[in-house]
């Protein structure tokens, strides 16, 4: 039976993520900030087929409490099978741009806490000598650019740190997955105009599912952001401090 951790499991594409597992009859767990939201969802996957779903609160940005609450999970689990990172914030840059306080809480929520967890979750992961380890990072790591930079530089401290920790933990036979979505129509992205590169959470978790059942390394969704990011990566820099991106 599979069982899987989620963290951040209150976003909307964490919370499709745990439908689709559901569905498949698994044992979840989940943890996030919103205790009366993880009541619901919990309740929701039961109905859905999951086999059974426990839940706890964190807040990621509490390091200290993160090895207690990864203890409940390895124990309710009996093991994981997939851990799936999926919290984040969508800061605004401006205000980041005027607060070096705003900055380094941000770049906390949406770097330092996944590393933390991706640190405490690896040597279970490595004892157990399978699974596999999935995080959400974004497209917006590829590059820095002035509309989200600091956003991007948490997003890419994050991808080279599961490229370290995928190398190290392929030797046990442990996946490290990273999932780079591009722009995903997210209670968080409300106030956006949408349009013809915007995915739905449930596609964008169906992607997160194919991706861990593989054991894929780094995964564009949709598939169509990796050439879109190849040439935004590759346009020189005099070019670019030109654009607006």
């Amino acid at each position: 039976m599979l069982r899987v951790l989620i963290i951040g499991a209150t976003s909307a594409i964490a919370e499709a993520t745990a439908r689709c597992y559901a569905a498949r009859g698994a044992r979840i767990f989940l943890v996030a900030r919103d205790t009366t939201r993880l009541i619901d969802i919990a309740e929701d996957l039961r109905i859905r087929g999951a086999t059974n779903v426990d839940h706890a609160m964190l807040d990621v940005n509490n390091q200290p409490a993160h090895a207690g609450v990864l203890e409940q999970a390895w124990q309710k689990l009996g093991g994981i099978d997939v851990a799936l990172i999926a919290h984040g914030t969508l800061p605004d840059q401006s205000a980041c741009e005027s607060s070096v306080e705003t900055a380094l809480a941000e770049f906390a929520t949406n770097g330092t806490s996944t590393i933390a967890l991706l640190t405490a979750l690896a040597p279970g992961m490595e004892a157990q000598g399978r699974g596999v380890l999935a995080i959400i990072s974004s497209v917006a790591g590829d590059r820095g650019r002035q509309s989200n930079y600091l956003y991007g530089a948490a997003k890419a401290a994050v991808s080279t740190f599961a490229s370290g920790l995928r190398q190290r933990l392929a030797k046990a036979g442990v996946s490290v997955v990273t999932i780079k979505p591009g722009f995903v129509d997210t209670p968080m992205t409300r106030n956006f105009r949408k349009g013809a590169l915007w995915a739905k959470p449930d596609a964008v978790a169906r992607g997160i599912v194919r991706a861990a059942d593989r054991g894929s390394s780094v995964v564009y969704l949709p598939w169509f952001w990796l050439p879109i990011m190849l040439v935004i990566k590759h346009i020189p820099e005099f070019i670019f401090k030109r654009i607006k991106l």
